[in-house]
């Protein structure tokens, strides 16, 4: 079949009235899976950057939309059976107190749903937009200290450092600042470094929003923890000395409000790496997003 044949497949109204129809019909049967998602998302801060994925997954979708044209639906008959996927893991997770599989299973079946009308073309053209919707599952709380709290460590060690190089009096005893008279636990400051998986969402949002190279990409990524790092230490200097001049109150009503200022932070820095990277003749890209 011919480029010309190919790019001539009617999508229309009835595809995303489809498309929407379907995508309800799954998050409507697994709604209790999604309504436990989104009440974790809502009181734990540390997951609240779910709100952000479906977002990031339209962004990465529209940002490639020049491969829609080239894309018929086909072998859609995978989408039942991906479902048919989803649902089992969905119901062993939670026949077995499994988290992770019981919310794994409700993104599943979502993909498969859409699989379903638009056919696996899509799904591997479209595949990081696709890929991104991992994060819709909130990490289980022993995944989450097991990177957290080596994290939590080198932050307190970064900050201390940070003090001592402005001749700033302050001590650190294991994962605590003491400024001031006041002692600044990292866990409770930045409560297990709330701000990592929307590092690693922002990391993982810019490796595949631009049109880099795919060991550019896999630095991007592998570099989201120093990003993680370097923005909670920017994060932490200021909360650390304003719990110590003006009282706990004001340290943690910076700290609430100074959370989502970071993804921007991190947004710029990695769009400093990949410029640091240019000016030294390193090659980043080398093709048109659209068409990767």
């Amino acid at each position: 079949m011919s480029t010309q044949e190919r790019a001539r497949y009617p999508w229309g109204a009835a595809d995303l009235i489809g498309l929407l129809a379907i995508t309800l019909l799954a998050i409507f049967t697994m709604r209790s899976t999604w309504g436990d998602i989104l009440q974790i998302a809502w009181r734990d801060e540390e997951s609240s950057h779910i709100y952000l994925v479906p977002i990031v997954a339209i962004w990465m979708f529209w940002i490639r939309r020049g491969r829609w044209r080239m894309i018929r639906p086909t072998h859609r008959w995978i989408g039942p059976l991906i479902v048919a996927v989803g649902w089992w893991t969905g119901d062993f997770g939670y026949t077995h107190a499994n988290q992770a599989l019981w919310h794994g299973g409700a993104v599943i079946v979502l993909i498969g749903a859409g699989v379903t009308i638009i056919g696996t073309e899509v799904l591997w053209r479209f595949a990081p937009a696709f890929a991104v919707l991992i994060f819709l599952i909130p990490v289980p709380g022993m995944l989450r200290q097991d990177i957290s709290i080596p994290l939590q460590e080198r932050t307190a060690e970064v900050t201390h450092t940070v003090f001592q190089i402005f001749n700033v009096p302050i001590s650190l005893s294991g994962s605590v600042l003491s400024f001031n008279g006041m002692e600044v636990g990292i866990a409770e400051a930045c409560n297990g470094l709330r701000m990592v998986f929307a590092l690693a969402l922002v990391s993982y949002a810019f490796a595949f929003g631009t049109p880099l190279r795919w060991y550019v990409r896999l630095i991007v990524i592998a570099l989201s923890p120093v990003s993680a790092i370097i923005c909670n230490t920017i994060r932490l200097v200021p909360t650390v000395w304003i719990y110590g001049a003006w009282g706990e109150e004001q340290g943690k009503i910076f700290h609430d409000y100074s959370g989502w200022v970071m993804l921007l932070i991190s947004f710029l820095l990695l769009m400093g790496i990949i410029r640091l990277m240019r000016w030294a003749l390193v090659p980043v890209t080398s093709y048109t997003l659209a068409y990767d």
